[in-house]
């Protein structure tokens, strides 16, 4: 009788983007999966550009939820890992369908989950039209940057070279195990429609879980735009990106749960959020374009210990 094969279902929302949608599961596809039973669920959320079509007639196996058309990014992932829990998986894999893969990261990234009790393992994502640069790799959280603090200038030369415990990890790539899904439940889609990873890894660290970045693990994501800042916008733009527009990186509501949610303390979660708001105003965001970002330390200094190994 052979050895057990490790149980992964991937999961991710799509949304009108076919061809990027179908590059990602022809790079799933070939990925190396000895050892694994790997199950892929897509959550079509109203796409009105045939991507469901296309799904099922090159990729016949591949389990396709067809959405509301409201759910967003987080409500998104949630439906696909209700669907997944169902077929008892021993990981879920969440990602984004911006990204293309590198043969030997999911199974790099089971070693790395198995080797390590109640961790959850995030992939080391890269830019795809400057694959050597790191893209919302280990934020820290920073109260006077208003917030998560992101790397801008690290590469795969500047990082640990063994896994490393982290304190948030971005949700284009994550590893979790169901076992946590259980015990925890899944993202905050009313608080964070848009950005349920902000909150979910740090929640499940305050819970006892091990985040880790897996240098092993490499994935190649599409590269954001940063913002405009806001000194430089018109008030009706400036209106939407603060307001009504729940996925810009400026809005006053995901800011805000953000950090009261995200942060280690409920004080430095408020804090940050007026600390964002003065820097957003003056136009020295960390996030808004046109900012520089240099002398960052090697992350490989940062993290040095925090390393697994």
């Amino acid at each position: 009788m052979g050895e057990r094969l490790i149980k992964v279902a991937i999961v991710t929302p799509v949304y009108n983007r076919r061809e990027i949608t179908m590059n990602c599961l022809r790079s799933l596809s070939r990925i190396e999966s000895e050892g694994l039973d790997v199950s892929v669920f897509i959550v079509d959320d109203g796409s009105s550009d045939g991507t469901s079509g296309a799904i099922a007639a090159e990729f016949p196996g591949v389990h396709v939820i067809q959405g509301t058309g409201d759910l967003w990014f987080t409500e998104g992932t949630n439906v696909g890992v209700r669907e997944a829990m169902r077929h008892d998986p021993d990981y879920v894999l969440m990602i984004n369908d911006d990204a293309v893969f590198d043969q030997s990261f999911l199974k790099n990234m089971v070693e790395t989950a198995e080797a390590n009790e109640r961790s959850i393992v995030g992939s080391l994502l890269l830019l795809w039209d400057t694959p050597h640069r790191l893209f919302q790799v280990a934020p820290l959280w920073d109260v006077w940057s208003g917030g998560w603090k992101h790397w801008y200038e690290q590469t795969v030369w500047t990082i640990p070279k063994v896994p490393w415990q982290v304190d948030l990890i971005v949700g284009n790539c994550v590893l979790v195990p169901a076992e946590a899904i259980r015990q925890h439940g899944l993202m905050d889609s009313r608080r964070f429609p848009n950005f349920g990873d902000a909150e979910y890894t740090p929640r499940l660290k305050k819970a006892g879980w091990k985040l880790l970045i897996d240098p092993s693990a490499r994935v190649f994501c599409q590269p954001n735009t940063p913002p405009k800042r806001l000194s430089k916008v018109p008030f009706r733009e400036k209106f939407r990106m603060l307001v009504t527009d729940l996925g810009h990186p400026h809005n006053l509501r995901r800011r805000f749960y953000a950090g009261f949610y995200g942060a280690p303390n409920r004080f430095e979660g408020v804090l940050s959020f007026f600390v964002f708001l003065a820097r957003a105003a003056t136009g020295s965001s960390p996030e808004s374009e046109g900012n520089s970002y240099e002398n960052e330390p090697d992350l490989a200094d940062t993290f040095r210990d925090r390393v697994t190994g």
